[in-house]
């Protein structure tokens, strides 16, 4: 689909007033797209079939889905409510994918999660190998119902020729992230406390895990950006990675936001805290030949932003 296309299409965004989607909204907007409908999680629940249905009703005549949508949280989170987070995202992947084929919507985009990735995975993951054993278990609910859009996509390709995609963010971070100790990642969780313990001089503060696990981090708007560029260019039901392709250790990241924050006390890493998978760093070549997506934003500059907006807003 072309760019001009892409701008005088009717696109609906799940999602599109949260931390990824109303960023993705932003960047399209900025390309030029208008057209765009996001509507309120309060307004239609879309883990029931009759208020998918009738959102469909209500905007007819839609040209791409954009299913951005989850119940999503932090290993704390997803530790404590598993079978909410496999219902809820369960039936919205379903539902508003099975929706969007009946009503001829020409192409649906879906997103997934590195979570879908098995425990056991080679560094750095490749997209054939997310089917090739179970998901990391503090989080095995939320990987397994959005593995379950990717099957998905894929049988309907399969059966309609229905044109679905379906991409894998690396861990997310930036600003209007959910910045609440019971519900957030890392991130948002580290700026949380060792802003606190700045503002109170407070000697030290606990980080979760050993700090010997590593993540590869990717800004927001940086997965925006790869959004519309696949929107426009992909159109197969094989999974694309969507990150920047480095790693650092919890540690490190600690230290880092503890520096750009100005916290000088000490960090304790409680072993006795879950720490999920040890490593994970994607293998990010395919997203750039066949769409021509690069992560740009640095984690130091990411970050800055980050704590700027943290500081403005709260």
């Amino acid at each position: 689909m072309s760019e001009i296309e892409k701008k005088n299409s009717k696109i609906l965004i799940t999602g599109g007033r949260g931390f990824l989607g109303s960023h993705t909204v932003d960047y399209f907007k900025e390309k030029g797209t208008e057209n765009i409908i996001t509507v309120s999680s309060k307004k239609f629940d879309l883990t029931k079939e009759s208020e998918v249905q009738n959102l469909f009703k209500k905007f007819s005549d839609i040209d791409i889905v954009i299913h951005i949508a989850a119940d999503i949280g932090g290993i704390k989170y997803s530790s404590m409510y598993p079978a909410k987070q496999f219902y809820n995202n369960t039936m919205m992947n379903t539902l508003v994918l099975h929706n969007s084929y009946l009503n001829k919507v020409k192409k649906f985009v879906g997103i997934g999660t590195v979570c879908e990735y098995p425990e056991v995975t080679p560094i750095p993951f490749t997209e054939d190998y997310v089917w090739n054993g179970y998901p990391v278990p503090t989080n095995d609910a939320y990987g397994l119902s959005k593995r379950g859009l990717l099957g998905q996509t894929i049988a309907y390709n399969k059966q309609y020729n229905y044109n679905a995609i379906h991409l894998l963010p690396i861990n997310m971070y930036g600003p209007r992230d959910d910045f609440s100790l019971e519900d957030s990642h890392v991130i948002p969780a580290l700026i949380i406390k060792l802003t606190e313990a700045k503002l109170k001089e407070i000697n030290s503060v606990e980080v979760w895990g050993s700090g010997k696990a590593s993540r590869e981090f990717v800004y927001v708007r940086d997965v925006a950006e790869a959004i519309y560029l696949a929107t426009e260019k992909y159109n197969k039901p094989d999974p694309v990675n969507i990150g920047t392709g480095h790693e650092i250790k919890i540690k490190d990241l600690a230290h880092l936001i503890a520096e750009l924050i100005g916290y000088d006390g000490d960090l304790i890493f409680d072993t006795n805290k879950p720490e999920g998978q040890m490593r994970r760093q994607l293998d990010t070549t395919k997203a750039k030949q066949i769409f021509g997506f690069t992560a740009k934003t640095s984690l130091k500059e990411g970050l800055e932003k980050t704590i700027k907006w943290y500081n403005k807003n709260y």
